[in-house]
């Protein structure tokens, strides 16, 4: 149950100023580790700032969402999901500079594949992506243990999508809606949105599924608001409802503020990202093939993405698409 999860314990955040601190804090974190040597007034013409971290992911969330449309075989919705949720995540305690998003992109969507149960293998997987898809599974492969460590082993995900089956089966039973089954489409475009935003990280999957439900019976011109107050929660009190309302609308509100970045500032980011990033984490960089050399002469276990071959050339030409 959502109510006593992990995700409700402790990836269930209070608003976007908290989620925005979290983010500030890896950013800031990130900074002093890496820019010590740069004057303090002039750290920002080097590295990302916040707001262009944030516009990045932005980018990203579409880039996982266009990969996840087109995967072959055909991807499960509680997948997509899923692999959403541990993107967002992720990117709550890391910076983009330290851990490139498209190599965590990828890396989300396999574990999810695994942890809900889509068989698909890392050859079928790498299949879905452009360039050497040898590296590419070695990167992903690399990772995985990085990122259940950076979800702190918390896997299980409770999706939207059980809670909308659940709303449209009492409206077919309860209600007076015709053909409640027309709803459908505008429920599908909705999610499809939601997670584009931050609304997994600040609501609970039934609100959002209440969310996704009016705003396709609004398409419709149906009204629903009886079938809310006076069925589905009769038994709670003026401010439980108030409370239900007020995060419905705050959920379409998220919903309908969603716009595609600008793609020359992604590419302006990407660029300064490639001089910023963390080199030790770069698969191309030699700061990371001599650690790997290192690791190997030694006979030591490396942590992190260590353990890929030592040519690592088009590691990153993935089915990802840039933002060029």
């Amino acid at each position: 149950m959502f109510s006593t999860s992990s995700q409700r314990k402790f990836w269930t955040f209070s608003d976007e100023s908290e989620l925005a601190r979290l983010r500030e804090k890896q950013n800031l974190e990130y900074i002093a580790k890496h820019g010590a040597h740069i004057d303090e007034f002039q750290r920002y013409n080097f590295f990302l700032a916040p707001d262009e971290e944030r516009l990045l992911l932005r980018q990203y969330d579409l880039f996982l969402k266009e990969f996840c449309k087109k995967f072959c075989p055909p991807m499960p919705k509680g997948v997509i999901g899923t692999a959403f949720h541990y993107f967002k995540r992720f990117y709550l305690y890391n910076s983009t500079m330290d851990y490139h998003p498209k190599e965590i992109l990828a890396t989300c969507v396999y574990l999810s594949c695994k942890v809900e149960e889509f068989n698909v293998s890392i050859g079928q997987f790498v299949a879905n992506l452009r360039g050497d898809r040898e590296k590419a599974s070695d990167i992903i492969l690399n990772l995985e243990l990085l990122l259940m460590q950076q979800l702190n082993y918390h896997l299980i995900i409770h999706n939207p999508f059980r809670p909308v089956e659940g709303f449209l089966i009492d409206i077919k039973t309860r209600c007076t809606l015709a053909n409640p089954e027309r709803l459908r489409t505008g429920i599908d475009e909705f999610l499809e949105k939601v997670f584009l935003t931050d609304a997994c990280l600040l609501y609970a999957p039934s609100q959002i599924a209440l969310a996704a439900v009016l705003h396709a019976a609004s398409k419709e011109q149906e009204n629903l608001d009886s079938y809310v107050t006076d069925m589905l929660f009769r038994e709670a009190g003026p401010d439980k409802l108030a409370i239900l309302i007020e995060a419905v609308r705050k959920i379409r509100s998220l919903v309908k503020m969603v716009e595609t970045p600008a793609r020359e500032k992604v590419r302006a980011i990407e660029k300064k990202l490639d001089r910023c990033r963390n080199q030790e984490n770069n698969p191309d960089s030699e700061v990371y093939k001599r650690r790997m050399r290192e690791a190997i002469d030694d006979d030591v276990p490396h942590p992190g993405p260590s353990r890929m071959s030592l040519d690592t050339s088009g590691v990153n030409q993935m089915m990802l698409p840039s933002a060029s």
